[in-house]
């Protein structure tokens, strides 16, 4: 069901739900954006690396959890733009890891036209073991409810 601007206060929360990312999704991003480095890609060299396994491109999770923070389908339709994003890569995600959002309403705020608002959502992205993994925020543009 569609949200409003209206329908967004200081201090909500939501989780979504979790999403596994794969080998697979990792090659196909790395086909994507043509980042090949080893670290994502060749498992013999990431054996040697710090992590001693391959890990996922941050910017794939990043990507990943803008998909998490409307799964929901509740921005479908009233969603106007996507101002901004602030991200932070805290931690590895590894082939196997499932991630999901805990999302907070940071601030909310009306426009001068008055028909939307600006939302702030602070996101932190969790692993399986709820380690945090990423953190950060969407700044996204609503609409308001018809009167």
């Amino acid at each position: 069901m569609a949200r409003y601007f209206d329908d967004f206060h200081e201090g909500d929360e939501l989780w979504s739900p979790g999403r596994t990312i794969t080998e697979a999704d990792v090659m196909a991003f790395a086909g994507l954006s043509g980042d090949y480095n080893p670290a994502h890609t060749d498992y013999q060299f990431a054996a040697k690396g710090p992590f001693g396994k391959p890990i996922a491109h941050g910017l794939l999770a990043l990507i990943v959890s803008a998909g998490l923070a409307d799964r929901d389908g509740g921005l479908d339709g009233t969603a106007v733009a996507l101002l901004g994003v602030n991200w932070q890569f805290k931690k590895p995600v590894f082939f196997g890891d499932t991630i999901r959002l805990k999302l907070t309403v940071a601030s909310a705020r009306r426009t001068s036209k008055g028909d939307r608002g600006v939302i702030v959502r602070d996101i932190a992205v969790h692993n399986q073991n709820d380690e945090i993994v990423q953190t950060g925020a969407f700044t996204t543009m609503v609409l308001a409810r018809p009167a």
